[in-house]
C-alpha cells in the first residue's frame, strides 16, 4: 500500500466523524431547532461544497457586472484573514489585511458599489441597509454553509476536475459540506471546463450530478488575460489552486516553476526572502491579483519591480451565457418588484 492510500485509509474514520457532524449540523436548521432568517433585500449566494478553488471570486465579479447596469448591488464576504473583527465597509484606506484579499479585490475593481466584510451575513446585510438604503441586490461570497441566512438564490460552484460527487469529505477530501447539498442550489455552475468541452463530457458531467429538476446546469470557464514575457516566469501563488494557471503558463514557457504559498497567506519576511532569492534567477515574476493584494502590505512589490506581472482572470460561460444571465437577473427583479 502506498503512502498516500495509507494516508487516506487513516483519514477515513475521521471523515466519518466530520460528515456526522455536518449532517447533524444541516439536520438542526432544517427542522429550525436553529433559527434561519431572511431579509428584506434580494440575496444571492455563491458557494461551493470543498474547501477553496472553485473560482467563487471571478463569478462574483461576473455578477456584479451583470447586474450594476440595472440595480443598486452590494457584496458581503466573510473577509477570511483579515486582522480586524465585525462590519466593516469597505473605504479608500482598507487593504487586504483589513477586509481580507478578496473583499479587497473586489473593492479595487469597482470602487463604486458598497463592498463590506462580517461573519455573520445576516447582521451584515443589515448593516448594510443601513448604511446604502437604496441597495436592491446582495451578492454574498462564500456563504453557502451560512445556514443563519435563508438567502433567496444560491449559486454551487464545483470544478470541473474535481466534481464534489467525486470527493470525499474533510480530511479524506476536500468537501466541507455533504453533497446532499447540493440540492439546495438554484443554479449549479462546473467551472473551469476545457475551452473546447464536447457535448458528450458535458452529458456525463450531467449524469454524474443528477441534478433535479428545479435545478439548472451551467458550464463556465476562467480566461486568463494576455500576459506579455520574453523568458520563462517563476509563478507565485498563495491561491487555494494553482494548477491550472500554472499549466496556462507552462502551454507557452514548459519550464515555469511554482512557487506556492497556503491560500489567504500573509506574506512573512521569510516568505519574502525566500521569494526575492528564487526571483534573482529570473527576468518576470508571475503572481494572481488576488496574491498581488496581500503583496502591496509588503516591499516585494518595491522589491520585484518591473519583474513583477499580475495576471487577471475573469469567468466565461462555456454555453447557455443568456439562459444563466437570464435566470439571475429574473430572481432580482421578481424579488425587488414584491419588495416595492
Amino acid at each position: 500500500m502506498s503512502a498516500l492510500n495509507t494516508l487516506k485509509y487513516l483519514a477515513t474514520p475521521l471523515s466519518w466523524l466530520y460528515a456526522l457532524g455536518v449532517w447533524l449540523r444541516n439536520l438542526l436548521y432544517e427542522e429550525h431547532v436553529f433559527p434561519s432568517h431572511t431579509v428584506s433585500v434580494p440575496t444571492i449566494v455563491i458557494g461551493n461544497l470543498a474547501v477553496g478553488g472553485t473560482g467563487k471570486t471571478p463569478m462574483t465579479e461576473y455578477l456584479i457586472r451583470l447586474l450594476t447596469d440595472k440595480y443598486k448591488v452590494a457584496v458581503l464576504s466573510r473577509g477570511y484573514g483579515r486582522s480586524t473583527h465585525g462590519f466593516r465597509l469597505a473605504g479608500p484606506a482598507d487593504t487586504a489585511a483589513t477586509i481580507g484579499d478578496e473583499p479587497m479585490l473586489i473593492h479595487t475593481h469597482f470602487p463604486d458599489i458598497p463592498v463590506a466584510v462580517c461573519a455573520d451575513r445576516v447582521q451584515g446585510i443589515k448593516h448594510l441597509q443601513s448604511l446604502c438604503p437604496e441597495i436592491q441586490c446582495v451578492i454574498l461570497d462564500d456563504a453557502y454553509q451560512h445556514r443563519k441566512l435563508h438567502a433567496g438564490f444560491y449559486i454551487l460552484l464545483t470544478s470541473y476536475d474535481n466534481l464534489y460527487v467525486n470527493d470525499h469529505m474533510l480530511p479524506r477530501g476536500l468537501l466541507r459540506d455533504l453533497p446532499s447539498e447540493s440540492r439546495r442550489a438554484n443554479a449549479v455552475v462546473v467551472t473551469k471546463c476545457p475551452e473546447n468541452m464536447k457535448p458528450i463530457e458535458r452529458r456525463i458531467v450531467s449524469n454524474s450530478l443528477n441534478l433535479a429538476s428545479y435545478q439548472q446546469l451551467y458550464y463556465s470557464s476562467i480566461v486568463y488575460d494576455s500576459f506579455h514575457l520574453q523568458s520563462t516566469p517563476l509563478l507565485v501563488a498563495g491561491i487555494a489552486n494553482p494548477v491550472p494557471l500554472l499549466h496556462h503558463i507552462q502551454s507557452q514557457f514548459p519550464d515555469t516553476e511554482l512557487l506556492q504559498f497556503p491560500d489567504h497567506r500573509s506574506f512573512t519576511a521569510k516568505d519574502i526572502q525566500v521569494i526575492l532569492k528564487k526571483a534573482e534567477k529570473y527576468e518576470h515574476v508571475v503572481t494572481t491579483e488576488k496574491d498581488f493584494m496581500r503583496m502591496q502590505q509588503t516591499p516585494l512589490v518595491e522589491a520585484l519591480g518591473e519583474k513583477l506581472q499580475v495576471l487577471p482572470i475573469h469567468t466565461t460561460f462555456c454555453i447557455d451565457k443568456e439562459a444563466f444571465d437570464r435566470q439571475v437577473l429574473l430572481y432580482v427583479n421578481e424579488n425587488n418588484r414584491i419588495k416595492s
